[in-house]
């Protein structure tokens, strides 16, 4: 995508409408011969300012309608002027603060020394706006185990120097100048500090960790610095030190199916609702790379970064030789990616529907403003909107969404998008036009935040009467009559009965025996940030046959349905869901195939410890390895590549994602599900 075109007004800003405050959009009407406008969504007329005139062409248009981007476009962005600014000054640039756990745990399973090696070169890819030689981004490093290390990177010094405060319990940061630096000032103080720290710690006999003095430094460091800014917290165990937000360990499977089940997903405490209230204000957000062995609370943890709109990574039992690529790959896309700061967005319609509900990683204070302290391109925020006045064919319905943000050079901007959506008076025009993926994707949002306040149980079938009156009222309101023993769904929702029933045996929904309580709340946050591509395969994995793979062109061989029963033995499949990819090995697979991907000479040989895949010089091993690479660039996260061989233990975890089947967990098959939800609306229409 091209970037949107940045409108500068001045000193006076973006023209607006007087009294709803919407931006000017090509769906304004100007009248009196361009002197005034009337407002798309509240139809007020407000004078146009002088500078901004012009003459309008025989049809009603201003003659200069091509020339500006908010007149002709879509979506563009305007700089904003002092008045959109917090305490009215101009931000500073941004900081990056990394924050590295050197417990006993992080330095004996290589991490540490990993991280530091590779901040060495990354350092240098910080994002920076699209004509400056360099990053305005500002760096600064913590190290932290019961107690927190600051360093001291000033440019004029020889070496780092390390401050160490102890005193957990009111944290304060100890220096000012020289712990925000730019990199390329310090560029030999910093190398010389990533060198050393792997040293400093390598005989540690710490295991406990502090976890919330940890985001309040960050904090801390930033409020100091006047500036907004991301914290990259590396941690590894259950911060139960003595600190404030200290937590104990409440992993308890027996409350699965109870009512208390939804404690399992609520923070222990308030302490981290709080925390992330004071981040938001600052515009300081958080990602957090977690690298557990044991139950380490992700539903507590994650409470910052999910209400800052950061980002969560976890590599559970993670071992250097099989999780290092994933690892890094996702370090340096997140250090890499375009950021936003200090975001707040809103969103304005015209009469007959408003926004009413919003679903995603962000912290609202009031109905409408949804506030981010940090903003990416992996984050969706899904909005609900409800139909509450009269709405008419001809004119339609408006949207536009306006978000006002810090750039990563420090420049405070305002995107805006509009839309203009077609409503019908027809119900049969409704159910022709309507996307069951984007419907999926709101659906498992509102059931995923339902889990919060409800027993599971409820929201399942909450979820399964939410679909069977679609799909009820289609039938009698659309359908031709038929007899009652016949499933009639609409065309655009075929697909509706198998995603739902994807929805209902997923983790959250329905946890098999082997799904632990930190997997479950951190599925629960990604997918809240999910897009409706990234929920679609995750809900529905992709299962491809490689072994009818056409080796000489570039495209994917035809996916296939999730079941079993479409498995051959003599085959060789992949089946990625956005955060895995499965290579399934057949039991009859030929030898010269096994010979070709695997550098092996039979199935047995074959070993399960890959996680990539060899570099062969034969046309499948290619055709298959750039398969791998394609699926990854369309990612957000790298996935991990688990090899699969028929019969084997790990098939077990294979045949989860084979959706259509009954699962281990109860879960219905996608036949026995359809049955269900034609009894349902039966039952309705009864």
């Amino acid at each position: 995508q091209t970037l949107p075109y940045l409108v500068d007004h001045g000193e006076s800003g973006p023209v607006r409408c007087n009294r709803c405050k919407a931006y000017m959009c090509p769906f304004m009407q100007f009248i009196e011969g361009g002197r005034r406008f009337q407002c798309c969504f509240c139809s007020c007329v407000t004078e146009v300012p002088p500078h901004y005139f012009q003459h309008l062409d025989h049809t009603g248009k201003r003659v200069d309608f091509y020339d500006r981007p908010e007149l002709s476009l879509g979506s563009y962005e305007f700089l904003a002027t002092v008045d959109y600014c917090k305490n009215n000054k101009f931000p500073s640039p941004p900081a990056f603060i990394f924050m590295i756990d050197v417990s006993y745990n992080a330095v004996k399973s290589g991490l540490v020394r990993l991280i530091c090696e590779e901040l060495k070169s990354l350092l240098d890819y910080l994002p920076r706006e699209g004509n400056m030689d360099e990053s305005a981004i500002r760096v600064g490093f913590v190290t932290y185990n019961k107690v927190l290390h600051f360093y001291n990177v000033k440019s004029s010094l020889a070496q780092p120097q390390m401050m160490v405060v102890s005193d957990v319990a009111d944290m304060f940061v100890p220096l000012l100048d020289g712990f925000l630096v730019n990199v390329n000032e310090s560029r030999t103080v910093i190398a010389s500090l990533l060198d050393q720290i792997p040293e400093m710690f390598a005989d540690t006999r710490e295991t406990e960790t502090v976890f919330a003095p940890v985001i309040q430094a960050g904090l801390e460091a930033l409020k100091a610095a006047e500036c907004a800014g991301k914290l990259f917290i590396f941690h590894t165990s259950l911060p139960i030190a003595e600190a404030p937000g200290k937590l104990k360990n409440r992993d308890d499977k027996k409350l699965i199916n109870t009512d208390k089940e939804k404690t399992l997903f609520q923070p222990q405490t308030s302490f981290y609702n709080n925390l992330a209230k004071d981040c938001v204000a600052q515009g300081c957000c958080v990602d957090l790379f977690l690298f557990p062995n044991q139950y380490l609370d992700v539903a507590t943890l994650g409470v910052v970064t999910y209400q800052t709109g950061g980002s969560i990574y976890k590599y559970a039992y993670f071992q250097l030789e099989t999780d290092q690529d994933r690892f890094l790959n996702d370090l340096r896309r997140d250090v890499q990616k375009e950021v936003g700061f200090d975001a707040v967005m809103r969103v304005r319609t015209s009469t007959g529907i408003r926004a009413t509900d919003f679903f995603g990683a962000f912290y609202m204070s009031n109905t409408t403003d949804v506030e981010m302290a940090g903003l990416d391109c992996d984050k969706t925020i899904t909005v609900e909107f409800k139909h509450d006045d009269k709405l008419s064919e001809d004119s339609g319905a408006l949207l536009q969404c306006a978000l006002l943000y810090t750039s990563c050079a420090g420049q405070r901007r305002l995107r805006i998008h509009n839309l203009s959506l077609n409503c019908c008076t027809q119900l049969a025009d409704l159910y022709r036009n309507c996307e069951t993926d984007t419907l999926i994707n709101y659906l498992a949002k509102y059931a995923y935040r339902g889990v919060l306040s409800s027993p599971v149980k409820t929201v399942r079938d909450a979820l399964i009467n939410q679909c069977a009156q679609i799909l009820a009222c289609y039938r009698k309101n659309c359908a031709s009559p038929s007899s009652a023993g016949q499933l009639i769904l609409p065309e655009c929702m075929k697909l509706l009965p198998v995603y739902l029933n994807c929805v209902l045996k997923s983790d959250v929904l329905q946890p098999g025996p082997e799904v632990t309580t930190d997997d479950r709340a951190y599925i629960r946050q990604l997918v809240t940030s999910m897009d409706v591509a990234e929920t679609n395969v995750f809900f529905y994995p992709r299962l491809l046959p490689l072994t009818k793979a056409d080796v000489d062109s570039d495209s994917l061989p035809a996916a296939i349905r999730n079941s079993e029963e479409r498995l051959s033995k003599g085959d060789i499949y992949l089946l990625e869901n956005g955060l895995n990819i499965f290579v399934w090995v057949g039991v009859n697979v030929q030898q010269g195939l096994i010979q070709n991907l695997f550098g092996v000479s039979s199935f047995s040989q074959i070993s399960n410890a890959l996680s990539t895949l060899p570099v062969l010089e034969n046309p499948f091993s290619k055709k298959v390895r750039s398969i791998v690479d394609m699926l990854q660039v369309q990612r957000s996260r790298y996935m991990k590549l688990i090899i699969v061989k028929q019969e084997d233990k790990l098939e077990m975890l294979f045949k989860h994602f084979l959706v259509e089947d009954k699962s281990l967990s109860g879960g219905a098959s996608y036949v026995d599900f359809l049955c269900h939800m034609h009894k349902e609306i039966r039952q309705l229409l009864s």
